[in-house]
């Protein structure tokens, strides 16, 4: 490995007992031995999937000093959470998981506020991109292009654009700045890609270590365990599982935008942020992986409260603030 490749390469892997401020917004910092906390995830999410009759459903409301309202861009919907005072230009589009067959999470909405709240944006959309199995690829591709485009028509530019994406959102991010290097258009200033499905098809290794560790995707119960780990997935439709359109981690990754890559130690996506890692280091691009140790798929939507939630906003806000004014 060349010394110039190496100095573009940066890889954290975190320890749990790794100290610096953490800057997540109206968050306990939730701190617990490995033990505890596998306990602690495996409570939360049976409660998640078995709730009480008398729990009540988080709903998400805009923070102060900011309003949320309903759009139409390109003929796509989306939700736009507006500063009412922004700090900075910076404007984030969110693609969020689901597998391409759930739609936006009242947990994505507060991701999206605090990672906005954080690194002073003055925007966030939240794009309702086409759901399969009825759409399958390239649709999802499509609504988040037209988005893209539509934001740079009203004068957005793009060096103030952040693509960020969990999951199926980390694979959409990602391909569609493979669209933009297709097309000749403009990329984003960076790419956040959490716990990103890099690959559709599922014989990596880790998708059979952490099948039973990652206490998300892991569970047979989960509603996406089926969708990621036993049938072929429903956006794919007649695909081929290793198409680069579906798998970036066969794409050509040249001349893509700085990428921050987190992924959970536990998850069965592991294999997927390497190979990712991997490849953007042959492609000669600047890019980070994170490892969290012990945390399962999209741990900081699903468990916000824990502390290497909070690291791994942290993390995204320092990553902004290097290659964003």
């Amino acid at each position: 490995m060349g010394f110039e490749k190496i100095k573009k390469l940066s890889v954290s892997i975190l320890a749990v007992s790794l100290i610096f401020t953490a800057g997540r917004i109206n968050a306990s910092e939730l701190r617990l031995g490995m033990a505890e906390k596998q306990q602690y995830i495996g409570n939360k999410i049976y409660n998640v999937l078995h709730p009480s009759s008398d729990s009540k459903p988080y709903k998400f409301e805009a923070p102060e000093g900011w309003t949320l309202e309903n759009l139409t861009l390109g003929n796509v919907s989306v939700e736009r959470l507006k500063a009412e005072k922004p700090k900075t230009a910076r404007v984030i589009i969110q693609f969020h998981g689901g597998g391409y067959v759930n739609g936006l999470s009242e947990g994505h909405r507060l991701l999206g506020a605090d990672q906005g709240m954080l690194i002073g944006a003055s925007e966030v959309y939240y794009v309702h991109y086409r759901l399969a199995p009825k759409n399958v690829y390239p649709a999802a591709l499509e609504d988040a292009a037209a988005v893209y485009r539509e934001l740079l028509s009203s004068g957005v530019k793009p060096e103030n654009i952040i693509f960020v994406g969990d999951s199926a959102g980390g694979n959409l991010a990602l391909e569609l700045s493979l669209y933009l290097k297709e097309q000749k258009l403009s990329q984003p200033a960076a790419l956040v890609l959490i716990s990103p499905w890099g690959t559709f098809e599922q014989t990596a290794p880790s998708r059979i270590k952490n099948s039973e560790r990652d206490l998300v995707l892991g569970i047979k119960g989960f509603p996406l365990y089926q969708e990621v780990q036993v049938r072929k997935p429903s956006y794919a439709g007649d695909m081929k599982l290793d198409d680069p359109k579906l798998s970036p981690v066969y794409a050509d990754l040249r001349g893509l935008p700085p990428m921050l890559i987190q992924i959970g130690g536990y998850e069965l996506f592991v294999d997927d942020g390497i190979s990712l890692l991997q490849r953007a280091l042959s492609d000669d691009i600047e890019a980070t992986l994170t490892v969290y140790p012990g945390m399962p798929h999209d741990f900081p939507l699903l468990l916000p409260e824990l502390y290497e939630s909070e690291l791994s906003l942290k993390e995204f806000s320092d990553f902004i603030n290097r290659y964003l004014k």
